[in-house]
């Protein structure tokens, strides 16, 4: 399954809320699920009765639209997290956030994960010391993220860090924004993750 190129607004009014995929523009007025709350499409006004099947589905699809991962990625990390010790909604969640990607626009290095997945690909940051050009690189408990020594001049990547210097991290990082540095405190557990996903309809979806 390819990778979603489409105006990725239609995504937020089709799941019925925010997934604040466009950085800046979901906090302003022209925000389309602000102007807009019903579904795209012309059928999109219309009232739907949903099945249990279909609010799991729903589920499933806000959580992969959020974090901006495919449907096979998606499913690999539903498995892994199956195989690991605990709750298996946690552990996906968990593994979700641990991403790279994730990591650099949590800690506001970027606007949105699309421009944070565009970053890293790009080769601006490293994980402890080495350059990582990979988005979906799981970060561990003790890592330290920091923004390469020559992209720190950057005009691009200092607006960035600017607008979003106000942002706060979540508390399982620890972010010194004046060194260009977040370091994994320790992979969060589910009260300290903010993400509006219902893991367990999620794992009810896959169990079928």
């Amino acid at each position: 399954m390819a990778r979603y190129t489409g105006a990725v607004c239609r995504l937020c009014r089709r799941e019925g809320q925010k997934l604040f995929l466009k950085g800046d523009r979901c906090y302003s007025d022209k925000c389309s699920v602000g102007r807009r709350s019903y579904a795209p499409g012309q059928h999109g006004q219309g009232r739907k009765k949903t099945s249990e099947y279909g609010l799991q589905l729903r589920a499933k699809q806000k959580a992969r639209r959020f974090y901006g991962i495919i449907e096979n990625q998606f499913h690999h990390y539903f498995e892994m997290a199956e195989r690991k010790v605990g709750v298996t909604g946690e552990n996906l969640l968990r593994i979700l956030e641990s991403r790279l990607d994730n990591i650099v626009y949590r800690v506001g290095f970027a606007s949105s994960r699309a421009e944070a997945r565009q970053l890293v690909v790009h080769g601006h940051f490293e994980v402890n010391g080495s350059r990582v050009d990979i988005p979906s690189y799981l970060v561990k408990s003790g890592d330290i993220i920091t923004l390469c020594e020559k992209s720190r001049s950057s005009e691009k990547m200092k607006a960035v860090m600017e607008a979003n210097s106000g942002r706060p991290a979540p508390q399982w990082i620890d972010v010194n924004r004046d060194a260009f540095e977040a370091k994994i405190i320790n992979l969060p557990e589910r009260d300290m993750i903010d993400s509006p996903i219902e893991e367990q309809l999620i794992v009810e979806f896959y169990s079928k």
